[in-house]
């Protein structure tokens, strides 16, 4: 056996979506604060992003994180998100999946009945509680960096669609937001390809029309989350079929997506603070969230969210790279 590349993960599930944490075999990326690393990651280390997640490593549905020493004192590890559309300012899922394997891996100092984990993400600081008990991560709590609602009712026009309303809301990632029976389609995973397709058609026309960027950092842009709501979804319980460029479905409830859902219900007066969430994922897993105060980005009204849910270990593994292998950047079919 020869490698002329070796990285070392803990594989681990979000509610049925995988996150593969990146523990050795990647040195520290440069820049002052992780927003500056995810920005140097994107111009220059895009072949281990695709190493990671692409195919015959990967899967088209795949995400993991890449740990890093924190750039910031008040933080116990950096995080770098990467899936298959690239790296990511912040992941729900997968913070939750970090969280569970720094404690069961005992890569933090480990307390029982909690352990606090703080990262520090291209998106900011984000706290994660976990409930431990045995040793065992049985949720994380995760106090999430500020949401808010950027646009409501806004209108695209998207071919094959005809005009579209959205609201586009901002949880860690852009989200544009809705309503699937206004497409005429149903909450139904054997319509699956349909409802993949229309996500795609709305994330690109909405980025060609009117992209949102973050107020605050503009290296935050572009609309690759489009959230849809099943019927009777409300500000108590709803259930989303999240499409993602380049095309796939989310297998959790989407931890950033959360929040910016309960962002737009904020905005929108349905949602008030301290009252319960749940969001429930197109596979029928849930996180259960609420917001817990109010604040500003850049002169944006956001709120602060939290969300909780559960990850499970899969597996280890040293990934290697054969110096004859002709994928050494992985593929995408």
């Amino acid at each position: 056996m020869r490698s002329v590349r070796t990285i070392s993960a803990v594989d681990s599930h979000t509610e049925g979506m995988p996150t593969r944490v990146v523990t050795a075999g990647v040195a520290p990326v440069p820049g002052d604060t992780m927003a500056e690393r995810r920005r140097h990651a994107m111009e220059h280390l895009d072949p281990l992003r695709r190493f990671l997640v692409d195919e015959p490593r990967g899967h088209p549905a795949m995400s993991g994180a890449i740990l890093q020493p924190p750039t910031r004192a008040d933080a116990d590890w950096g995080v770098l998100y990467i899936e298959v559309s690239g790296f990511l300012p912040m992941c729900g899922h997968g913070t939750i999946g970090v969280a569970t394997v720094l404690v069961e891996t005992g890569m933090v100092t480990v307390t029982e009945p909690e352990t606090v984990v703080r990262l520090d993400t291209p998106a900011g600081l984000v706290e994660a509680r976990v409930t431990v008990r045995d040793g065992v991560a049985e949720q994380v709590t995760l106090r999430n960096v500020d949401a808010f609602a950027l646009e409501l009712d806004a209108k695209v026009t998207v071919p094959g669609l005809g005009e579209v309303r959205y609201d586009m809301a901002y949880g860690g990632n852009f989200y544009a937001i809705v309503d699937l029976a206004s497409l005429g389609l149903p909450f139904d995973r054997a319509r699956k390809d349909d409802i993949l397709a229309a996500g795609l058609a709305i994330s690109e026309a909405v980025d060609a029309h009117s992209p949102p960027v973050h107020p605050a950092d503009p290296a935050i842009r572009g609309c690759k989350h489009v959230q849809f709501l099943a019927p009777g979804s409300d500000a108590r319980h709803s259930r989303n079929a999240m499409a993602i460029r380049p095309g796939w479905f989310d297998r959790s409830p989407c931890g950033t997506g959360t929040c910016a859902r309960m962002a737009q219900l904020h905005a929108r007066g349905e949602l008030a603070l301290d009252t319960e969430f749940v969001n429930e994922s197109f596979i029928g897993t849930r996180f259960t969230g609420r917001l817990v105060g109010t604040s500003e980005v850049a002169g944006v009204p956001a709120v602060v969210p939290e969300f909780s849910g559960r990850a499970w270990i899969t597996g280890t593994a040293n990934y290697l790279l054969d110096p004859a292998d002709p994928f050494p950047n992985g593929f995408v079919l």
